[in-house]
């Protein structure tokens, strides 16, 4: 939670509105600077914007050593010149470490080992700009950008050639348009989910998180969104070059990942809905591994859809061009594991199936016991990052998520797992405070950023989000934010971020996310440089941050001072402008907010620093 200063009189009050008024004035620049770097790939709303900040007075730098001593040892002065880092080779204008083909092809592919992450070494990390792709322009806004996608952005055909009959993709000119349709649902999304709705109760809040496993190019989460309701998305980087990268080009959020040997980087008791459509997960095997693993995610009550193969086997052998005995043998595997997990098929018609996961966990428990099924002995589910899946139950040891309220009641309502004391030291009253204090630092970003949820920013990443107050305070249809939850964060809250109705994951930022470049138009950074502080170089997260973020996206940083002036001189050498703000507490709160913005640039264009 960030420091809080009471101004006790009118002169520091006033000191207040003039670092606000200073703030603004700056910010206007910033995006003046932003409209006219590169090629002026920027929107109308920022140029306007710009226009009206023209004629500010815009401050000298804040002298912060007037205010504060810094500690002795943080700030290194022995190099004042900021390194300026250059442009890497434009075959890594898509690199994505952890999930590097050539690395990737030297692993065994058993159990999809191969497709999992696998991270470069220290001494083979990257210390280069990646490069956008030449034409590179700002994505459409949502709702248009759900449909179509400039294909100067993801330059990749195969898919519409691939899944040409499926209507995933068509290429038409300068765009990629995306009519709806799916290998599930040729007739489109809406229709497929209206056909779960008849048995989901999608429409009235209950279900507001789901995850899509093998998602494609994420058209059933890009739909869901109509119904208030948001997925978390992943498939694999494989041959399909592009799918992950689609679906953030169209605004939906989705990682690269895979259902391998490794656990989801999810908590239990997540999700209200999980969907595979067609998403060539065996689920059978290894007496229901998967689905063992999805029940863990699977909050009581939540539903698991399946769609595809083996579903109505008997009628689909022939146009599957598959054995009658095999397809037949996999459904009795899944309808077993579903079976000895307690989950109660409510629907099956024609290739869609939906079982629901019972809330009864006490006479679940009972069962599983006299069928001899084994459960898991970590005394923390949730922590998964880099485990093994394990060929086990995980038991539900905090039956409350029937208490969740519906959407958007419980974006703000205490979660459960912070009412049953689950996340240890956090009371209902520090939650609340918690959500107070992030309504007003988020109030304080609209002053200083005023187009920030005018739709301008549409993919929004919380790199530490504590209980997602951040994203709670956004809330809008015109955005999401992706809550990433540090490894080695004091506490485990992804739980709460999701029992509040939004969607993140666990990562550590000394390793690169599973993400493609260029899918983020927006970074929040609270507390993140300070966390890390002695666990990883800044220069590592900061070049990870440059390759996820877009040209002419923005940094918000809160932090301490004296880890920010360190961090506003590294960025000094990254293409960005930045500026530094007060707290909008006042002058005298060692806290403060950088706002960067990243330069317009591509692999071939010329800079000057």
């Amino acid at each position: 939670m960030a420091n809080k200063f009471n101004a006790g009189d009118g002169r520091t009050r006033s000191h207040v509105s003039i670092f606000i008024v200073a703030g603004l004035c700056c910010f206007f620049y910033l995006l003046g600077a932003w409209q006219r770097s590169g090629f002026g790939k920027g929107d109308s709303i920022a140029l306007e914007m710009t226009k009206s900040g023209e004629n500010c007075n815009v401050l000298p730098n804040l002298n912060f050593e007037t205010h504060h001593g810094g500690e002795a040892g943080i700030i290194d002065d022995s190099d004042s010149k900021a390194t300026v880092y250059k442009p890497c080779h434009q075959r890594y204008t898509d690199y994505t470490p952890c999930q590097d083909q050539g690395r990737a092809m030297t692993f065994p592919r058993d159990n999809m080992i191969y497709r999992e992450r696998h991270c470069p070494p220290q001494a083979e990390k990257l210390h280069c700009l990646i490069p956008a792709p030449e034409g590179y322009v700002t994505p459409f806004p949502w709702p248009k950008s759900r449909d179509y996608v400039p294909y100067a952005n993801a330059p990749y055909k195969s898919l519409t050639v691939e899944k040409a009959i499926q209507n995933w993709i068509q290429y038409e000119g300068n765009v990629f348009r995306f009519p709806g349709g799916g290998t599930q649902f040729p007739q489109g999304a809406d229709k497929y989910i209206d056909q779960l709705a008849s048995v989901i109760p999608i429409d009235n809040g209950t279900v507001r998180t789901a995850l899509d496993t093998g998602c494609g190019v994420a058209s059933w989460g890009a739909y869901l969104w109509k119904k208030n309701v948001i997925a978390m998305s992943f498939a694999p980087r494989d041959s399909h070059e592009a799918q992950v990268q689609f679906a953030l080009e169209r605004g939906v959020p989705a990682v690269i990942g895979v259902l391998g040997s490794i656990k989801m980087p999810y908590p239990s008791r997540a999700f209200d809905m999980a969907h595979c459509s067609r998403c060539l997960i065996p689920w059978g095997i290894n007496d229901g591994l998967y689905m063992k693993e999805v029940d863990r995610v699977l909050r009581p009550g939540g539903y698991w859809v399946l769609s595809g193969p083996p579903i109505n086997w008997k009628t689909n052998y022939k146009a599957w061009q598959r054995p009658l005995e095999d397809l037949k043998e996999e459904q009795r595997k899944i309808e077993d594991a579903a079976k000895l997990l307690c989950w109660e098929k409510k629907s099956e018609k024609g290739e869609i199936a939906v079982w629901q996961k019972t809330m009864d966990s006490d006479a679940c428990r009972a069962k599983q016991e006299s069928a001899g099924a084994t459960f898991c002995q970590s005394e923390d589910s949730d922590n998964v990052w880099y485990k093994k899946m394990e060929q086990c139950i995980t038991p539900n040891k905090n039956p409350n998520s029937e208490e969740i309220k519906p959407f958007p009641e419980r974006l703000h309502s205490v979660p459960p797992r912070i009412v049953s004391g689950s996340v240890s030291g956090v009371s209902a009253e520090a939650f609340l405070e918690d959500d107070k204090q992030w309504k007003k630092h988020v109030n304080a970003y609209r002053k200083t950023i005023p187009i920030l949820d005018s739709g301008r920013y549409r993919n929004i990443m919380d790199m530490n989000a504590g209980f997602g107050g951040f994203a709670a305070a956004l809330q809008s249809p015109k955005l999401w934010v992706m809550n990433v939850v540090p490894t080695i964060a004091k506490k485990n809250t992804l739980g709460v971020v999701y029992e509040r109705g939004l969607v993140g994951i666990y990562h550590d930022w000394c390793e690169a996310f599973s993400t493609y470049p260029r899918t983020y138009d927006l970074i929040h950074a609270n507390g993140v440089f300070s966390l890390y502080k002695d666990k990883c170089d800044f220069e590592d997260i900061l070049l990870e941050m440059d390759r996820i973020l877009r040209p002419e996206g923005a940094v918000i940083f809160r932090d301490e001072v004296d880890v920010l002036v360190k961090v506003k001189r590294m960025i000094g050498g990254m293409r960005w402008d930045s500026k530094m703000i007060d707290h909008e507490d006042g002058p005298l709160v060692p806290e403060k907010v950088l706002v960067a913005v990243k330069k317009y640039w591509v692999g071939n264009s010329t800079f000057s620093q």
